[in-house]
């Protein structure tokens, strides 16, 4: 189970198309630029991880501490994105063929 979120101020200096982003998320949304701007900066920080996660940089569990998911919401964002996790087709193959080599 994933730990409970919690904040800490930051100071940082955002370019201003950004904000401009953030504005305009803000408006469509109806919300506040605050919370658009963390709602994008999870957004790209959820993509990160899924890309070391399917380079096996990562393991699933540590993806959903660090996103703050439970293991079967990594799995599904994965699958959701077309991230491979866990052994592919090749390597099932490959390990198939070895075996009976073995025997």
């Amino acid at each position: 189970m994933s730990k409970a979120k919690t904040t800490r101020p930051y100071p940082l200096r955002i370019p201003e198309g950004l904000m401009e982003l953030a504005e305009a998320k803000a408006r469509t949304e109806r919300t506040d630029r605050s919370t658009a701007l963390r709602q994008l900066l999870y957004a790209g920080a959820e993509g990160y991880v899924l890309d070391l996660l399917g380079e096996g940089r990562i393991s699933a569990s540590r993806a959903a501490d660090v996103l703050g998911v439970s293991i079967l919401r990594v799995h599904e964002l994965a699958r959701e994105q077309r991230v491979e996790i866990g052994a592919t087709g090749e390597d099932y193959r490959r390990s198939t063929e070895t075996a009976r080599g073995l025997l």
